[in-house]
């Protein structure tokens, strides 16, 4: 059984997975979190004591790290006796962080795919660019990594091979997130700017006919009148879970869809028009070097500012259509959370929330066992029901919406 953890990151999402990790500190032991800015990471551990989030007595700890120095990370790592480690910083540390946790032999966890900062939109599948490259070393190392733990991707992963599961063939898996909260900014990303608008700035990728397609940004939508949420607008967008759920499940259709208002589409057309949503360095009049991604980041509002007045709920789920009993067969696998809710319990809006909440079940699962994959893996390839279980006591239950009625799912 492993023990003691590690959170890489302090933002809203580690600020979830601080109060988790301590709510499960009976099976998780000590936790350490580990930031560029220690006064971030002290703050977190406040919040943690001050709402009593430790289930029982133990240690939670703060320390200053540059997680792109990897023989600093596994110093950290066996100073703190850490053998899982949560990376929920930006996603330009993962390839750093993993091979600290390959040289230092102990878990790892993350929540989104590796990102270059001068690169947007690799060529699919992405993952195969960085991350599966270190797949035998970790095998050959009996370290288990666990990748895109979120739960978009993540939950949204385990939710396909849920519905793979349950039809007896499948032709199309449809993954929709809308975010319906209402933060009271004129504008502002839910999560860290930069990562979010390099989302959107590039090519549109997704697995269509059993071969990658290409489209623009909001070129392509669809309705759909969704659980609790209402009649809501998406639209086809690249994201990280299509590029491995197309390599692992022989599923000839798998697209993302993301919700959008008109005032976040006006304002992204009118910020990326103007050049200032570029990932390439441009010099101003004075000489000074300056990435406009990077300005536009600096002056929009932190993201986990705007937890206390967040209202409105998310839903996030599958539709995943197919066969069964030889009868054409839909399901939508869903959750809703509440921005409201996730704040009174860690302090945290939603969507840091719906992020950080998963990769901690996934840590319990690998302390116990049952997800100690011993190697590097996909949400996909491991056994979604102790996951949706575990989720479903942790404030993110899963329910199933099919001809049969809307009704929770447990196993």
């Amino acid at each position: 059984m492993k023990k003691n953890v590690l959170i890489i990151g302090a933002g809203g999402v580690a600020q979830v997975v601080a109060h988790k990790c301590a709510q499960h500190n009976d099976t998780l032991g000590n936790i350490a979190i580990a930031s560029r800015t220690l006064s971030k990471c002290e703050d977190i551990v406040s919040s943690v004591l001050e709402k009593g989030s430790m289930k029982v007595e133990g240690s939670i700890k703060a320390y200053a790290l540059n997680a792109l120095d990897v023989a600093a990370t596994v110093e950290l790592i066996q100073q703190t006796e850490s053998q899982i480690v949560i990376n929920v910083g930006t996603a330009f540390l993962n390839m750093s962080v993993m091979s600290a946790c390959i040289e230092a032999k102990v878990a790892y966890l993350d929540t989104a795919i590796h990102e270059e900062p001068n690169k947007i939109c690799e060529t699919p599948p992405w993952y195969a660019n960085y991350e599966w490259k270190r797949r035998d070393e970790c095998k050959e190392n009996g370290v288990t990594a666990i990748l895109g733990v979120g739960f978009d991707p993540g939950v949204v992963n385990a939710y396909a091979k849920l519905g793979c599961e349950l039809l007896d063939s499948v032709d199309s898996i449809d993954i929709v997130d809308v975010n319906a909260g209402d933060h009271g900014r004129y504008f502002a990303t839910n999560f860290d700017p930069e990562i979010n608008f390099r989302e959107f700035t590039g090519t549109v990728y997704s697995w269509q006919n059993s071969e990658w397609q290409s489209n623009k940004m909001f070129e392509v939508s669809r309705t759909d009148d969704l659980p609790v949420v209402g009649e809501r607008t998406t639209y086809l967008s690249g994201h990280d879970e299509v590029h491995s759920l197309s390599q692992n499940l022989g599923v000839a259709n798998i697209r993302f869809w993301m919700g959008f208002g008109e005032h976040y589409i006006n304002v992204f057309t009118v910020l990326k028009s103007l050049g200032l949503l570029s990932e390439q360095p441009v010099t101003t009049a004075e000489g000074q070097e300056v990435v406009p991604l990077k300005v536009v980041k600096a002056v929009l509002p932190d993201p986990s500012s705007l937890a206390p007045n967040y209202t409105g709920k998310t839903c996030i789920g599958d539709f995943v259509k197919g066969k069964k009993d030889g009868k054409d067969k839909e399901v939508f696998i869903y959750n809703v959370a509440d921005h409201k809710e996730a704040y009174n319990e860690v302090g945290s809006q939603g969507i840091s929330y719906t992020a950080g909440v998963p990769p901690v079940a996934a840590a319990i699962l690998v302390a116990t066992g049952e997800w100690d994959a011993k190697t590097m893996v996909n949400v996909e390839e491991l056994d979604p029901r102790p996951f949706i279980n575990l989720l479903n006591t942790m404030g993110l239950p899963t329910r199933i919406k099919d001809e049969e009625g809307d009704r929770p799912v447990s196993f």
